[in-house]
């Protein structure tokens, strides 16, 4: 049972580890992206608003992954751009309505599931960030935003990762000692065997030696 635990408990431990470096690199891609992770290609994304209910909501985080080919996309593919809504630069995920073709350019009218009317402003190449692949995880998006922040980043990641390092400290401190300690040497079964054989002799010739002592004894007592 204590070796499972000790098992189950590095486990946890590389688990925590793993986790608190992939948030890292997440964190350190996106400061570097205009706030867009990039991970092999793909693009992990927090939603911001319920627009394509019942797609996906707010909260939720999607993958979507970087777009190879421009003329590959088409009408009901679900795209991440850049736009402007409320005279600020946003990152936008609506569903592709229509695409329009003008001079070997292209632009891709978008609407949310949600919303009632296109958007107002088209998606040009140079507006798009990804693609979205079918995946979401509910309520993730919102985890993933705290983990963003310094409060968050300090408690689930740096805490983690320094209980992880002391606690292989620990382990290789332990490791060392076992190496320092003298040998203690191992007896086989036949020489385990053999002593038990001995002590076992002995204490019968004892046995033997204090008997005839307590007959005398006895002896004496009754003439008396």
């Amino acid at each position: 049972m204590k070796k499972v635990l000790k098992i189950a408990a590095n486990v946890l431990a590389w688990m925590i580890l793993l986790l608190a470096l992939l948030v890292t690199i997440l964190v350190f891609s996106s400061g570097r992206n205009n706030g867009v992770a990039n991970l092999f290609g793909y693009i992990p994304l927090t939603v911001e608003s319920d627009s394509m209910q019942p797609t996906f909501a707010q909260g939720d985080l999607i993958i979507c992954k970087e777009i190879d080919d421009l003329m590959a996309l088409k009408e009901n593919d679900v795209i991440t751009f850049w736009t402007i809504i409320d005279g600020k630069k946003v990152k936008n995920t609506h569903r592709i309505i229509a695409v329009n073709e003008f001079e070997n350019t292209r632009s891709f009218v978008t609407r949310g599931d949600n919303n009632p009317i296109n958007d107002e402003i088209p998606a040009y190449a140079g507006d798009l960030i990804g693609q979205w692949t079918n995946v979401r995880f509910s309520h993730l998006g919102t985890v993933m935003n705290f983990l963003r922040t310094k409060t968050g980043f300090f408690i689930c990641i740096l805490i983690p990762m320094a209980i992880f390092f002391l606690f292989e400290l620990y382990k290789f401190i332990v490791v060392l000692i076992e190496v320092k300690r003298p040998p203690v040497p191992e007896l086989d079964e036949e020489e385990i065997k053999r002593r038990a054989i001995e002590e076992y002799l002995a204490e019968q010739k004892q046995s033997a030696s204090e008997q005839p002592a307590e007959s005398t004894e006895s002896s004496e007592t009754k003439q008396t």
